[in-house]
Order: C-alpha cells, then sequence, then structure tokens
C-alpha cells in the first residue's frame, strides 16, 4: 500500500531520533527549563531574526491553535478565519470549545484576501450594535494554507497594516511551515514572518519530528504567565526535553529547511506526473499538497493500492482528493504511484 494521505504518517527525522536517543540517560530539569529547549530558542530566535522572540514548546497543531487564541483573548472576543481555515473546519470546535467565535470571512484560493478583511471590519465598527457583537481582536491565517497556497509578501503586509489600523493581533498557523518558507514560488522568509506577525508558530509533527510545535511571539506580547495558561490547558510537558531537543536538532545547520525541500522535490514530480496522465487539479498548490479532481470510479480503483485524503465533494459523480508529500516521501513511492495511475 502507498500512503499519500498525510505528511505525519511516518515517525521522525533519524537524526532527532539519535538526539533523542543519546540524551535520554542525561539528568535534566523538566517542564522546559533544560540546556536544550533553551538551545533551540536560541536557534529559532536567530532563524527568525527576532532576538526579542517569547517561544514556546507545545506538541500539537490543535493545541496549540486552541491555546494561543484562548489565552490572547478575553471571553467576549473572537478571531477572523477565512471560511475554509484550519480552526474553522478540521479542529472539531476546538476554539469555540473555549468560547470563542469564530468569525468567518471568504477566502480566495484558502487566502483572506486583505480587502475583503478590511471590509468585514468597517462593517463591523459601522454597526451601532456593535456593543451586542463578540468583537474581532485578532486574525488567523495558516501559510501553507489548507489547500496549500501561499501568502505573498505583498499580502501579509497588507494584512498586518490592517491589523494595525484596527488594534488586532495577526497569528499565522506554521504547521506545515518549513515547505511554505522552501517553495520554489514563495518570496517570504522566516524573518518576514516574525516582523509581519505578532504570534505564529513553526511545525515540527509535520517538518521531521515526532512531534512538537514552537510558539514564537514577536512583539514582547506573550500573555502574562503564558506557562501556567499552558499548565491549565493540561499542555504543560514534564519533559519538556522531548520538544527542546528536536527543536535543537531541526535548527541545526539549518536540518528544518535542508528536509523540508524533499517535500517540494517530490510534490513536483508528483504534479509532473499527474498532469501528463491527464487528471483535472482543483486548484494550483506550489506546495507539498495536491488536490485532483476524480470520478467516484476512479477513487474506489485508486483505493485498493493508494491511501489518500478526501477533501470535498465536487459534484454527484466526482470529489476532490489530496495527495500529499513530506520530507520522508521517496523518489521509489513516487515511480510506484505512477504506475498505479
Amino acid at each position: 500500500m502507498l500512503y499519500f494521505e498525510n505528511d505525519y504518517n511516518v515517525g521522525a527525522h533519524p537524526k532527532v531520533l539519535q538526539k533523542l536517543n543519546d540524551t535520554n540517560f542525561e539528568k535534566l530539569s523538566g517542564y522546559g527549563n533544560d540546556i536544550y529547549c533553551k538551545s533551540a530558542i536560541k536557534k529559532i530566535k536567530e532563524a527568525c531574526a527576532c532576538p526579542i522572540a517569547d517561544i514556546y514548546f507545545l506538541v500539537g497543531g490543535t493545541q496549540t491553535n486552541q491555546i494561543v487564541i484562548n489565552t490572547m483573548l478575553k471571553q467576549y472576543e473572537g478571531v477572523i478565519s477565512a471560511k475554509s481555515g484550519h480552526i474553522n473546519i478540521h479542529e472539531a470546535g476546538a476554539v469555540e470549545f473555549t468560547g470563542h467565535k469564530i468569525l468567518e470571512v471568504p477566502s480566495k484560493n484558502g487566502k483572506i484576501v486583505p480587502e475583503e478583511l478590511n471590509n468585514y471590519l468597517e462593517t463591523f465598527y459601522n454597526d451601532f450594535n456593535r456593543e451586542h457583537m463578540v468583537s474581532p481582536v485578532m486574525v488567523y491565517i495558516s501559510h501553507p494554507t489548507e489547500y496549500g497556497t501561499l501568502y505573498e509578501k505583498n499580502e501579509l503586509d497588507e494584512i498586518a497594516k490592517i491589523c494595525s489600523k484596527y488594534e488586532l493581533s495577526l497569528y499565522m498557523d506554521g504547521a506545515r511551515l518549513g515547505y511554505a518558507l522552501v517553495s520554489k514560488q514563495t518570496d517570504v522568509s522566516l524573518a518576514d514572518i516574525a516582523k509581519f506577525c505578532d504570534v505564529f508558530y513553526i511545525g515540527g509533527t509535520k517538518v521531521g519530528a515526532l512531534c512538537g510545535e514552537a510558539v514564537v511571539f514577536t512583539k514582547n506580547n506573550a500573555p502574562k504567565n503564558f506557562a501556567k495558561l499552558i499548565k491549565q490547558h493540561g499542555a504543560l510537558l514534564a519533559k519538556g526535553r522531548l520538544l527542546g531537543i528536536q527543536f535543537d536538532t531541526l535548527f541545526e545547520d539549518d536540518l528544518y529547511f535542508k528536509i523540508s525541500k524533499n517535500a517540494i522535490e517530490m510534490a513536483e514530480k508528483l504534479k509532473e506526473i499527474l498532469k501528463k496522465k491527464g487528471y483535472k487539479f482543483y486548484m494550483e498548490t506550489p506546495t507539498n499538497q495536491q488536490f485532483i479532481i476524480l470520478s467516484n470510479s476512479e477513487i474506489e480503483r485508486l483505493k485498493e493500492k493508494v491511501i489518500f485524503s478526501f477533501w470535498e465533494k465536487y459534484d454527484a459523480d466526482h470529489t476532490v482528493v489530496r495527495f500529499v508529500t513530506s520530507w520522508a516521501t521517496t523518489e521509489e513511492e513516487i515511480k510506484l504511484l505512477a504506475e498505479v495511475l
């Protein structure tokens, strides 16, 4: 069976596993107060060109999104998201569970359009009944988006300026950030993200780690006593070393970026094969997620040999499906998939 369902269907990069094994019997302080967490924080600050950054390690993406949003918002405040945003459709109401409403705006190719965002905020602030409405105080975006598309630098700049105008925080979900940063079609760097965003996270779970996400607050704006708030959410890992060691390894000699390139290279090979075989793309994506439209009968045929993701119905007889490559995808797997297709 060939696995193209997601980018977290294998364990961790061998160097990460080796480092975990090599340090296994070291006696270290808990809760992130160890030498490896401190070393990882230093490396990430340098990579972001943001020496004032406050960095915390959490275990998974949904946990990170919920905690960051919940701790930065008051009870009556909400977060703006693209209608197709991950927190809006694929997190089982995790944000709403904490009492915060997700405020939808239309999306284009998975992205929030600055003009739409500005129109939404203008409408809200011109509404005389707004005191009875949930207040928008944060904008959530993901990079890549839920459809594997990327924000351009000028788009991030425009969104950041709108957020500044209305005193909103800009939060970027970076679950697949490595793949965005090494895409051949991006003009956005990690330093750019740190400049434009008030908070973002660097995804490890989908980019070479067993688990783990690094939350980066860029403007001395981490919630007061954030570690206590993490613990209240049941998310403060006693063996914080497990996250620190992984990120310390991933940010040594640019490993995070080097292994991310493999996913992009394999995705480009996959895209070429799909085009040669005449498959119809739902939309063009420059990262490691490829979306194509298949007939329902074709899906049944492929399911016998390939695991991929259902995405959404296209019409009564066709479905949008997703094929995903990762840091661990091999050329042999791409060749075998080509034979199946």
